[in-house]
């Protein structure tokens, strides 16, 4: 059992490195804007660690994001209240959101905050959030499905 999950452990690590680095460049080696965020980051242990996981599939990955990202930009644009209490609320109504809609991606769960803190205007809906989303989700489905032949998405 310690090998297979030593395999699984390696695996995800590398295509974690290819995805992050490929946005990773995007975004410092050229002019075309920002495709990062940090809960990329938790979304590499689901996509590439759990594929099979209801939370790693494309639905939830891009709306899960999506939503909670809206939820942040509406906050931090259209409220005056206090950061501290604007934060709690925005991943609070976020998290109901994603529940409700049936797209749970826990690590979409920090966007409000990254956004509020942020101070992002709408364009950063577009980019980093739709776009980077976006490559995350297709080498998702290059590397799962077609390296590793996995079921990905799961049916």
């Amino acid at each position: 059992m310690k090998g297979l999950e030593f395999k699984k452990a390696f695996i995800a690590g590398i295509f974690s490195i290819i995805t992050i680095g490929f946005l990773t460049l995007l975004t410092y080696k050229t002019e075309y804007g920002i495709f990062l965020i940090a809960s990329f980051g938790s979304t590499m242990v689901l996509l590439f660690g759990y594929p099979e996981s209801q939370f790693a599939q494309p639905k939830n990955i891009f709306f899960g994001h999506l939503l909670t990202s809206i939820v942040g930009v509406v906050f931090v644009n259209f409220t005056t209240l206090p950061i501290f209490i604007m934060i709690p609320i925005a991943v609070g109504i976020g998290v109901s959101l994603m529940i409700l809609t049936s797209v749970t991606h826990p690590p979409a769960g920090g966007n409000p905050i990254i956004v509020i803190i942020g101070s992002a205007s709408f364009d950063y809906i577009i980019s980093p959030i739709i776009i980077g989303s976006i490559i995350v989700l297709v080498f998702g489905v290059i590397l799962n499905r077609f390296i590793l032949k996995k079921q990905y998405p799961k049916k």
